[in-house]
C-alpha cells in the first residue's frame, strides 16, 4: 500500500498540472475567439440611398464595375412589387429586413417575393450589376471586364438564380442601390449590427432637375407614386408634385438625422453626396466615395468614368433608365431650358426647405433660370456639428 501511495503523488501532481495547462489553453483560444467576433467583419457593405431620377443608377454603376463589387440596383423593388397596396412607410421593415439579408449574401429572402423558379434574369433590373454579368455568376465573362447591360442581358441570363448567392460570397464589398427608404432611422437596425459593416452614401439632386428627369418616366413611375402617397394600390401622377414633396421632406429628415447630433454608431459612416457636384468633378468625388468606403480607383476605372461623363448630348427620352455616354454637366443643367418658369416655382415652393439645407440657389424670374452664367449651385456647407464636441449617448 506504501507503494502505491508513493506511485500516485507524482501522478496526482501530473494530471493537476496537464488539466491546468489544458484550461489554460481554452481561455486563451476562447479569448481569442472572443476577440475575432469583436472585430469589424472584413470588407463593407454599401448602402446607397437616393430618390427616384437622382442619378444613383449612375453612381450605383460607379460601384457596380469595380472588381471588389458585389452590386444589386433596387432589390426593394420586389418588395414594393408585391405589397404594392401598402404604404412606403408600413413597407420599411421589410425593406430593411430584405437589404440585411443580401448584405449577408442570404438570397432565400427573395422566396417570399418570387417562390417559382427562376433565373438570375427574375430579379429586378440584375442586367447592370457586374457581378451577375461575370465569373462565378457568368462565365462569358471575367470579373475585372467592365460589362454593358445588353451583352450581359443576351448572355447570362439563364443562369440559375443561385449563382447570385454563390458570386456575392466571392466579393469583399456587397453594394446596394435603393430608392424606396425615407427615414434614416429605419437603419438603425443594421447600424448596430456586429455583423455588418454598413456605409451610407445618401445621393442628392436638385429637386427642379429631378422634376425633368421625372417627366421623362411618369408613367413608369406611377405605382410608385401610388405607395408613397398611400393609395391603397392605385397607380397615380404626380402633376401636383405630392410625391416630390414626400422627396424632398425625406431628404431634410435622413440628412439632418446624420448631421444634427446623430447617434455614435453613424460616426465616420455616412456621406452626402450632391450629384452636381460629382458630375462636375467625377473623378475626385468617386475617389472620395471610394476612400469612404475602403475601395481603390483603378486606371481602368478612371478611363471608363472619364468617357462615361463626357459624351454628346443630354441623353435621349429612351434612355432615361440607361447608363449611357453623355455629357454630364450639361445633363445636370438641362432643368433651366426645358421647364416653364410656373414649374420651378412650384417646385421651389414645395422644396424650399431642401433647397436651402442641400445648397441650392433658387431663381426670382424666368431671366435668372435661363442665364448660366448664373450659378445655382452654392458651395455645401456642413452643418457645424462636431463629433469631437458631442457627449450624447
Amino acid at each position: 500500500m506504501a507503494r502505491l501511495r508513493i506511485t500516485s503523488a507524482p501522478l496526482a501532481v501530473c494530471l493537476v498540472v496537464q488539466t491546468g495547462f489544458l484550461l489554460f489553453l481554452c481561455s486563451q483560444r476562447g479569448g481569442f475567439f472572443m476577440s475575432q467576433s469583436r472585430e469589424k467583419p472584413a470588407g463593407a457593405h454599401v448602402l446607397i440611398i437616393s430618390s427616384w431620377r437622382s442619378g444613383s443608377s449612375f453612381v450605383g454603376q460607379l460601384f457596380s464595375q469595380h472588381p471588389d463589387v458585389f452590386y444589386l440596383m433596387e432589390p426593394a423593388w420586389h418588395v414594393w412589387a408585391t405589397m404594392h397596396q401598402n404604404s412606403a412607410r408600413v413597407l420599411h421593415m421589410a425593406v430593411r429586413d430584405l437589404i440585411r439579408s443580401v448584405f449577408k449574401c442570404d438570397m432565400s429572402v427573395f422566396d417570399a417575393y418570387m417562390p417559382w423558379k427562376r433565373n438570375l434574369s427574375t430579379l429586378f433590373q440584375w442586367a447592370v450589376s457586374r457581378a451577375l454579368c461575370t465569373s462565378p455568376a457568368c462565365e462569358h465573362f471575367q470579373r475585372t471586364e467592365i460589362t454593358s447591360e445588353r451583352a450581359c442581358r443576351t448572355l447570362c441570363g439563364r443562369y440559375p438564380f443561385g449563382k447570385a448567392e454563390e458570386a456575392c460570397k466571392t466579393y469583399s464589398h456587397v453594394v446596394l442601390k435603393e430608392v424606396r427608404l425615407f427615414d434614416l432611422r429605419v437603419l438603425y437596425p443594421l447600424l448596430t449590427d456586429p455583423s455588418l459593416n454598413l456605409r451610407i452614401i445618401h445621393l442628392v439632386r436638385d429637386p427642379r432637375a429631378v422634376v425633368k428627369s421625372r417627366e421623362q418616366s411618369a408613367k413608369a413611375l406611377s405605382r410608385d407614386n401610388g405607395i408613397v402617397l398611400s393609395m391603397n394600390g392605385t397607380e397615380v401622377e404626380d402633376s401636383q408634385y405630392k410625391v416630390l414633396q414626400e422627396i424632398c421632406r425625406s431628404h431634410i429628415q435622413i440628412y439632418e438625422t446624420a448631421t444634427l447630433k446623430p447617434p455614435t454608431f453613424l460616426k465616420d459612416r455616412y456621406l452626402m453626396v450632391r450629384f452636381e457636384d460629382l458630375v462636375r468633378d467625377p473623378i475626385g468625388q468617386i475617389a472620395a466615395m471610394y476612400k469612404f468606403t475602403d475601395l481603390q480607383l483603378t486606371a481602368k476605372l478612371e478611363n471608363w468614368i472619364y468617357n462615361i461623363t463626357h459624351g454628346q448630348g443630354p441623353g435621349r427620352k429612351r434612355e432615361a433608365f440607361q447608363i449611357t455616354s453623355r455629357d454630364a454637366v450639361n445633363v445636370s443643367q438641362a432643368w433651366r431650358n426645358v421647364l416653364s418658369f410656373q414649374k420651378v416655382k412650384r417646385v421651389q415652393e414645395v422644396c424650399k426647405g431642401a433647397l436651402n439645407i442641400l445648397g441650392y440657389q433658387s431663381v426670382d424670374s424666368e431671366k435668372e433660370q435661363k442665364d448660366l452664367s448664373i450659378e445655382l449651385v452654392l458651395p455645401h456647407q456642413q452643418n457645424e456639428f462636431s463629433w469631437a464636441s458631442f457627449s450624447g449617448n
